[in-house]
C-alpha cells in the first residue's frame, strides 16, 4: 500500500507533507509542485480506472483519530439506493470481525468541506462497483462491546483491522 506523506511517521503526528500541505483536501486538483505524491497517486488510480485489465474495487484512506475511541469508516452518500446499501456491507463486516471497529460511530456524508479528500473525489470519479472510504482508528484505545473498559493499543497487542 503506498503512503503519501511517510515523513509523518517519523517527525509528526499530523497528516500534512514537509511543505505543511494537508494531503487529504487537495485530491481535485494536486498541484504537481506542492503534492508531488498526491499527484503521482491520483495519476496511478486514474490510469488503472482506464484500464480495462483492472478493476478498482477499493479505496481506502487510514487515518489515526485523535479523539474518537475505536475504529470506524467514513463512507459516501450516493442518490442510488442500492449502491448506498451495497457500500455500508464492508464497514458492517468490520464490525462482525473486528471487536475494535464500532459500526455506531461509522458514518456516510458528502460534507462540502470533505470535497477535496480522496474518499470523496474518487467516490464521484470511480464507477459503481468501487467504494472509497476513510478509515480511522483511535491513536489511544478502543472500546470492547458490552463494556466500558478502555483497551488501549499496544505494540505487543495490536489488533489488525
Amino acid at each position: 500500500a503506498a503512503h503519501l506523506s511517510p515523513s509523518v511517521l517519523c517527525v509528526s503526528v499530523c497528516r500534512c507533507s514537509l511543505m505543511g500541505f494537508d494531503l487529504n483536501r487537495h485530491w481535485a486538483n494536486p498541484s504537481p509542485w506542492a503534492h508531488p505524491t498526491l499527484h503521482g497517486v491520483k495519476e496511478l488510480i486514474i490510469d488503472m480506472y482506464n484500464n480495462p485489465k483492472i478493476n478498482l474495487e477499493f479505496y481506502i484512506d487510514i487515518h489515526a483519530h485523535s479523539t474518537m475511541m475505536n475504529g470506524f469508516m467514513y463512507g459516501n452518500i450516493f442518490e442510488d439506493e442500492e449502491r448506498f446499501q451495497r457500500q455500508a456491507v464492508f464497514p458492517k463486516l468490520l464490525c462482525q470481525n473486528a471487536e475494535d471497529f464500532s459500526y455506531s460511530s461509522t458514518s456516510f456524508n458528502r460534507d462540502a468541506v470533505k470535497a477535496g479528500t480522496g474518499r470523496r473525489f474518487l467516490g464521484g470519479l470511480l464507477n459503481d462497483t468501487s467504494y472509497c472510504y476513510t478509515l480511522e482508528v483511535s491513536f489511544y484505545s478502543y472500546i470492547l462491546g458490552g463494556t466500558a473498559s478502555a483497551v488501549p493499543y499496544t505494540e505487543e497487542a495490536c489488533i489488525l483491522l
